[in-house]
């Protein structure tokens, strides 16, 4: 039963990280600050609640806001730049954090953050947390701004003939990106119980991008797909599997950029199953 709870949380918290890569590139930034921000979170619920005593509700809500204010704050640099820009600040700013709390005692330095309180009910806090952002996800994907960050993924100078303006829309994309990974970082600390810097490094990038193009960039159903599968499951393998997990990732990787660009489930995939839906319920 303990597997499946780490399971069932686990593939929650690779959903929610999913979509804050998925939201940034729908205007064509591929955002790793989320996963730094996801790690100032964790901390933050670490020290809140084990040396604050912080009511977990609170700290869920502090969290997020965390996030929107790093996405947000960032997004006004880097909302009008290339995707490679993007690219670059996310992974300094990784360097950035774990040099930080390596060289904080107060923060456990690299021997790691321990004796964080469990949730209860942390299951039920997931799961209800990711339906209503899912739901929320899925009227963004549904509406005119959605379209707009179409254009500028397809065509940017398009956009900027349309009068698109990239920017404003981008931090609207990073701002929830950084909510979602501030949210994250409060469930994973939350189920842990304990943190080592080393978990938000390449190891957790090379998880989210098969999870991200695996599954299939162009909608949200991609994610949650893949997420059980290369996320969740892994914990309920024996160890010697684990320790391949990065290359079968990396493969998995290749194979799709090479055959099949757009990932498992696409956006076309989605509109087929809307019009079948459709004509039964006229039948």
């Amino acid at each position: 039963m303990i597997l499946i709870y780490y399971f069932l949380v686990l593939t929650a918290i690779y959903i929610f990280m999913g979509w804050s890569l998925y939201l940034p590139y729908r205007v064509g930034h591929l955002n790793f600050l989320s996963i730094t921000i996801m790690a100032i979170s964790a901390y933050f619920t670490g020290v809140a609640s084990r040396e604050w005593d912080f009511p977990f509700i609170l700290i869920l809500v502090l969290g997020m806001l965390i996030g929107i204010i790093i996405g947000y704050g960032v997004s006004l640099l880097v909302g009008d730049a290339p995707c490679f820009t993007v690219v670059i600040v996310g992974l300094t700013s990784m360097f950035i954090i774990k040099t930080v709390i390596e060289n904080w005692d107060f923060l456990g330095g690299s021997i790691g953050f321990f004796g964080i309180p469990t949730a209860r009910y942390l299951t039920i806090w997931a799961y209800i947390l990711l339906i209503g952002t899912g739901y929320l996800i899925s009227l963004i994907d549904n509406s005119q701004i959605a379209r707009k960050a179409s254009v500028i993924f397809h065509d940017r100078q398009l956009a900027l003939s349309l009068g698109i303006q990239r920017k404003k829309i981008a931090t609207f994309f990073h701002s929830f990106s950084g909510m979602l990974a501030g949210l994250s970082g409060v469930l994973y600390a939350s189920l842990i119980g304990g943190l080592t810097i080393d978990f938000f490094g390449f190891g957790i990038v090379g998880t989210l991008m098969a999870i991200l193009f695996v599954g299939g960039y162009s909608t949200m159903w991609g994610i949650v797909l893949a997420a059980p599968l290369l996320g969740g499951i892994p914990i309920l393998l024996p160890d010697t599997l684990i320790a391949w997990k990065q290359v079968i990732y990396g493969g998995l990787l290749i194979i799709m950029i090479c055959f099949r660009t757009q990932g498992l489930i696409t956006r076309k995939h989605i509109i087929n199953i809307k019009n079948i839906s459709r004509k039964e319920k006229h039948v």
